[in-house]
């Protein structure tokens, strides 16, 4: 497999790791009387994670495939259940108790897109530059999930399940007009939805001008921005972040890339970045080489999971930069948030699986 690409994962969720002790120390030893809280979880998230990817390498892609449609509806069925016996947080409803763990089926929504995509693109790549149907036919589904999601609700998922579909329509080669068509109305929704709720406008607004409220509608963004400017070049040093006591909510969870800027500073973002970048470029490489060997349902897999990764830490690193409203999406492998880490775990399984699948193919045609 990409030794490169498993090596910049695992320092990834090294560093993850690393800054969910960090941010999360002060407030689990409030509430728990026990520092180590979150990071024990997360650990054990990873260590499932980890179990997770080695059943999905075990596992030919084509099966993926050929069972996309029983992703979705199991799928489908989760964000229904949610609705009805999930947990409530903050006025959301997301969770669902799974005894020892709370389970975030939005997250699981937005791998089985990239994998029902993938499939129904292989199959109708043809069709789809000359029929408008076979496009339009998307909308039932995807439709439902958005409706879904946004009852939760749960915005910044819908986001991204709606940019991963039109970025895997046009890597398809699908028309522009048939993607406006597709995805203009969920696109209309949000903007209605945001419109005609003034708590909502107000959450959209304040990043605007955080410091007009610093104490209520901007006071989480406020104290990120602190946080950076506390950073400075090289940082006050790990372990030494002030915003994480009890000024900076949520620090370890959605905040938790302004601690580290405020622990790394500057320099340490700029790495972290790379990072990404780095991850995302390799998964992007994979995805070519299954092009070039005409195989479209694993390109499209790995696209999908690399515009998906790299989208959701463009938009966490633009809302802790004041750049976005404020999405509630995790730092992949970063954030503090056990369903992430799995489904991640699972994403990132399949592109390995996939690289492997490449060089197997490629040995074989060489024999």
């Amino acid at each position: 497999m990409d030794g490169w690409l498993l090596g910049a994962l695992l320092l990834l969720m090294g560093l993850g790791l690393t800054m969910v002790l960090s941010a999360s120390g002060p407030y689990a030893e409030r509430l728990f009387g026990n520092g180590w809280h979150y990071v024990v979880r997360q650990g054990m998230a990873m260590v499932m994670g980890a179990g997770v990817m080695v059943l999905i390498l075990r596992t030919p892609t084509d099966i993926w495939a050929a069972h996309r449609g029983k992703l979705l509806i199991v799928t489908l069925v989760l964000l229904v259940a949610v609705l009805l016996v999930g947990h409530e947080v903050n006025g959301a409803r997301r969770w669902l108790p799974l005894g020892v763990v709370n389970f975030q089926p939005a997250e699981l929504a937005k791998l089985v897109t990239v994998i029902f995509m993938a499939g129904y693109l292989a199959r109708h790549a043809e069709a789809l530059k000359a029929q408008l149907g076979a496009v339009m036919r998307l909308g039932l589904p995807f439709g439902l999930m958005a409706v879904l999601l946004l009852l939760e609700p749960d915005y910044g998922s819908t986001f991204v399940v709606m940019v991963i579909i039109a970025a895997l329509l046009l890597i398809a080669g699908a028309p522009w007009r048939y993607f406006v068509l597709l995805v203009l109305p969920i696109a209309l929704a949000l903007v209605a939805l945001v419109i005609f709720s003034p708590y909502r406008m107000a959450r959209v607004t304040s990043f605007l001008d955080p410091w007009a409220d610093p104490f209520g509608q901007g006071y989480q963004l406020v104290q990120a921005l602190i946080a950076f400017g506390s950073g400075g070049l090289t940082g006050v040093g790990l372990g030494e972040s002030v915003q994480k006591l009890f000024y900076l909510p949520d620090a370890h969870t959605d905040f938790i890339f302004a601690i580290f800027a405020e622990e790394f500073g500057f320099v340490g973002v700029v790495m972290l970045m790379a990072l990404y970048v780095f991850i995302f470029w390799r998964v992007f490489a994979i995805g070519r080489a299954a092009l070039a060997q005409d195989r479209l349902f694993q390109a499209l897999l790995a696209f999908g999971v690399g515009v998906w990764f790299m989208l959701q830490a463009l938009i966490n690193m633009g809302v802790n930069l004041g750049l976005f409203p404020t999405k509630g999406l995790t730092l992949p492998f970063f954030s503090y948030g056990g369903s992430s880490v799995l489904v991640f775990a699972a994403a990132f399984a399949l592109v390995l699986r996939v690289d492997w699948e490449n060089r197997h193919q490629q040995v074989s045609s060489d024999a």
